[in-house]
């Protein structure tokens, strides 16, 4: 019998749970972005909210995105609450989370692409290279073990203004792939 592992968005899984094969929740993608809104999901770490809106922005200008929607969680290692998810799954056409650039925020962020992919939104969770192995943990415990993800290196959370936006620049070609068909 296994034994109960503590899961940081609240619940109790089984350590086996992530690894029965089940298939990860995965919305329908778009062609493109054009015309689409976009909705960003800040986590309250340190940059999150200049590095998504600079992703937003770019998705605007060079993606043909119509509009971005900022949303900011109250904590950036739980969950989204149910309400928030339902009003961005409600206004939005894809969406875009992070920046995971701890350990659980990175989990969290994570959590959240995936709760977005099962309400029907192309997700794309943004984490920093050094806790993959944290985000990879929380995809197999939410049963969607080999979830993708977008990763720049670590960390976001000391860069100046305008290495943030670098840095978007840097992972725009992956938040693009994963909120889209295409390659």
């Amino acid at each position: 019998m296994p034994y109960p592992i503590l899961d940081p968005t609240g619940t109790t899984a089984t350590a086996t749970r992530g690894r029965q094969g089940s298939r990860a929740p995965h919305a329908r993608r778009r062609r493109d972005l054009r015309g689409a809104t976009v909705g960003l999901l800040v986590n309250t770490k340190q940059n999150a909210a200049p590095f998504l809106d600079e992703i937003g922005r770019l998705l605007v200008d060079q993606h043909g995105a119509k509009s971005t929607i900022a949303r900011t969680k109250v904590n950036f290692a739980a969950p989204a609450p149910e309400d928030l998810v339902k009003e961005m799954a409600a206004s939005c056409d894809v969406i875009v989370t992070g920046i995971g650039d701890c350990g659980s925020c990175s989990a969290s962020a994570v959590a959240d692409g995936i709760v977005f992919e099962a309400a029907g939104l192309p997700a794309a969770a943004v984490c920093s290279e050094a806790f993959t192995i944290t985000a990879d943990a929380m995809a197999d415990l939410r049963g969607a073990p080999g979830y993708q993800y977008a990763t720049t290196p670590h960390p976001v959370a000391v860069l100046t203004a305008d290495q943030v936006k670098d840095r978007a620049a840097q992972v725009l070609g992956d938040v693009v792939a994963l909120l889209t068909d295409q390659e």
